[in-house]
């Protein structure tokens, strides 16, 4: 890229970043001291405003520039992304939205919590937590790196850190700041950029091609070099049984995952009632479907307008495919339309990067502080003192995921996040479901059910041939790959469901059924919820 096409676009990224940083600071002169302002956002948000606001935090860089990549590259099997994030919200929708908001307050922990031992379930459940969300952060990381170098022109490693590095320390500011009412209107505002944009894009792309649809994927197909294997099932995951395996383990983390995303939960202690948790939810799957059927556009627009060597050629992982087909469907790169275009485009890239990372770390920073600090510091933590450690682990959180999203900035951000995904499936659903359902449910089973997830899917993570053993590791010079799949959560989701009940039929603890039948009527009825 020229500098007639970085100067539009750091323009209008400095204008967000200008209009979020007033908004922080707006909501930082108001009340931020209390747990419930600070993590909640004082419960004050509508239906319509949390559901877009949720929306916002789900689009994220793994939507936008990941998963339309991976269709521009590998057409059919990448729109198992696309399925896979949107079918998990029917789970959301029918078995988390309104339970959880009724039996939580600010965090997972405090849904397990209510009818078991607290300390070590918060301590179990907010390791978990935090380690969920630092994973999904790496993935926003690695998305803002491969911008800024599509934007700078390609110029080098150290752009793309200080692009890290950058978003790392608007994301501290952003939660340490303004807590959880800053953050939802900064999901907002990018919510209402991001779904424009796409719009546009996608009117452009089907204006291309004359509203035939047909003729997009024959183009696109024909563009790929597969011919008619680009359009049908198997490019990137049909190869052998391996690949197969690998197909159906990343299917079942991305519609299990969702309903476990630490952030995600968070949102529905936002608004007053459970009621407004479950519109909440409807409101959302409105906007992300209708989102991700324009993403299956943009994925075969890229493939057929730019092509897949053009997009490889820029990332090799495909995080650039959507700013590139921007920059082709305004003109070119030596032509006004497709200046303003790609800067819009780039622009509203970063914002998503910059309001998805800036959710999860308030996530993970309330868990730290909400679960971690106030088990292992003393049983009930004064409310401010909690407050001041959450806004300090938000620091602390920062520069972890920036260190990593530095360590993994060559891998594809869809990818990543699917990781992310399969680790909240294992540890933090089965905990989840069995909680609200299970009778018979003991705080032996809660933890073992989070460790139980939790560690194999981050061993065989490491073990993986996304660590070791390949071209594309991230240690590609070593090798010490024992386990075959790049996705674990094949063996590791069933796991959590296992270790959640081999813990629970050999405690000794006797379910408390009082307490049960409390968490029961609560979750049903909102009677009693916060």
């Amino acid at each position: 890229m020229t500098g007639i096409h970085q100067t539009p676009a750091l323009l209008l990224f400095s204008a967000f970043v200008a209009v979020t940083l007033g908004i922080t600071t707006w909501v930082s002169r108001n009340r931020q001291g209390s747990q419930e302002e600070f993590y909640a956002g004082g419960r004050l948000f509508s239906p319509m405003e949390n559901g877009v606001a949720i929306a916002g935090d789900y689009m994220s860089a793994a939507s936008f520039l990941g998963a339309t990549g991976l269709i521009a590259l590998y057409g059919y099997d990448g729109l198992l992304y696309v399925v896979g994030f949107l079918v998990a919200w029917l789970v959301v929708l029918f078995l988390v939205a309104e339970l959880v908001r009724n039996c939580g307050r600010f965090t997972l922990a405090d849904v397990v919590a209510a009818r078991m031992s607290e300390r070590p379930v918060r301590i179990a459940a907010g390791t978990s937590s935090v380690t969920v969300s630092v994973l999904y952060l790496v993935a926003q990381m690695v998305g803002a790196g491969s911008l800024v170098a599509l934007l700078l022109g390609n110029s080098g490693e150290a752009a793309r850190s200080w692009a890290v590095i950058g978003v790392g320390a608007l994301m501290v500011i952003y939660v340490s700041l303004g807590g959880m009412r800053a953050t939802t209107w900064i999901q907002i505002v990018k919510a209402v950029l991001l779904l424009g944009g796409t719009i546009v894009l996608t009117v452009l792309v089907l204006v291309r091609f004359h509203g035939d649809f047909d003729q997009l994927l024959s183009t696109a197909a024909e563009r790929s070099g597969h011919g008619a294997a680009f359009l049908a099932p198997g490019l990137k995951y049909g190869g052998d049984w391996t690949a197969r395996f690998d197909f159906m383990s990343l299917g079942l983390a991305l519609v299990l995952g969702t309903a476990g995303l630490p952030h995600i939960l968070s949102r529905f202690y936002t608004v007053p009632t459970a009621q407004a948790a479950r519109r909440s939810a409807v409101w959302s799957i409105g906007l992300i479907g209708g989102f991700y059927l324009m993403t299956i556009v943009l994925g075969f627009g890229a493939a057929a307008i730019v092509g897949p060597e053009a997009v490889r050629g820029s990332n090799a992982s495909g995080n650039t495919a959507v700013p590139l087909l921007a920059l082709d469907l305004g003109g070119g790169a030596d032509s006004t339309g497709g200046t303003v275009l790609f800067a819009v485009v780039a622009a509203v890239a970063f914002a998503t990067i910059l309001a998805v990372v800036a959710g999860i770390t308030l996530a993970s920073s309330a868990s730290v502080a909400h679960d971690l600090y106030a088990s292992l510091r003393r049983r009930h933590a004064e409310p401010r003192s909690e407050v001041a450690v959450a806004r300090v682990a938000a620091v602390g959180i920062g520069v972890v995921a920036i260190a990593l999203g530095l360590l993994a900035r060559d891998l594809n951000v869809a990818f990543l996040v699917g990781l992310a995904f399969a680790v909240a499936a294992s540890a933090n659903l089965p905990v989840l479901l069995y909680s609200l359902f299970w009778r018979g449910f003991t705080t032996r089973g809660a933890v073992w059910a989070v460790y139980g997830g939790l560690v194999p899917a981050l061993a065989l993570v490491v073990l993986s041939p996304v660590v070791s053993g390949g071209p594309e590791s991230l240690f590609p010079t070593v090798d010490f790959q024992y386990f075959p799949l790049q996705n674990p959560g094949l063996v590791s989701i069933p796991l959590g469901f296992l270790a959640g009940w081999l813990g629970t039929v050999t405690s000794a603890e006797v379910a408390d059924e009082a307490k049960h039948a409390e968490t029961e009527v609560r979750s049903l009825t909102g009677a009693g919820a916060a």
